[in-house]
């Protein structure tokens, strides 16, 4: 290890630029460097070492194993954890006839579906709304059951008032009940009685 001076060059990461980039030593604690200015940006800040220097000895000479009951116990159960291909959860599915992915229809668990462009998936899991389909590369979380008759799912509808214009704009108060007819539009007949 080359020896270090305050006012001497040394590679560090750099936490504003993000980078390994060359520094200026500002500080030292005995022969550990404490703080750096960049050379870049002038941030000034702790010396962190750049990926791969190390002061530390290797691991191999001083990590002692430890035998322990629970980490054991933790590592069969890592071993008894079993990881099936997506071919293989496709086995005895019928994927020829898998319906093309809409969000208007409604899945359930281990259903296939055919997306047009992930491709070829299944069901994994249903949350309300959402499901999640497992695909070849990845996993999706997709809508389903947006679709439906109005009974199911209410429709909006907006009052229905004629254009006043804009919010800023108070309109003139008149004297009848009667909204204005639109332009262009006749009055209706008065009625004699």
């Amino acid at each position: 290890m080359a020896t270090h001076k305050v006012g001497g060059e040394v590679d560090a990461l750099c936490t504003r630029c993000k980078l390994t980039l060359a520094h200026t030593i500002l500080a030292m604690v005995g022969t550990k460097i404490a703080r750096v200015r960049c050379n870049t940006c002038g941030g000034d800040h702790a010396y962190r070492a750049a990926p791969g220097a190390t002061d530390r000895p290797s691991s191999s000479t001083t990590r002692t194993p430890r035998s322990s009951s629970s980490s054991s116990s933790s590592a069969s159960a890592k071993a008894e954890k079993v990881i099936i291909s997506f071919e293989e959860q496709l086995a005895g599915k019928d994927v020829a006839n898998a319906p093309r992915y809409s969000p208007k229809d409604t899945y359930k668990v281990d259903q296939v579906i055919q997306h047009p462009t992930f491709g070829t998936g299944y069901v994994s899991a249903v949350r309300g709304d959402k499901v999640d389909i497992t695909f070849r590369t990845d996993t999706k979380t997709l809508v389903h059951g947006r679709g439906g008759g109005p009974v199911e799912k209410p429709v909006f509808n907006p009052p229905n008032r004629q254009v006043t214009g804009p919010a800023d704009k108070p309109l003139p108060v008149s004297d009848s009940a009667e909204p204005a007819p639109a332009d262009g539009a006749e009055p209706p007949p008065a009625s004699e009685d």
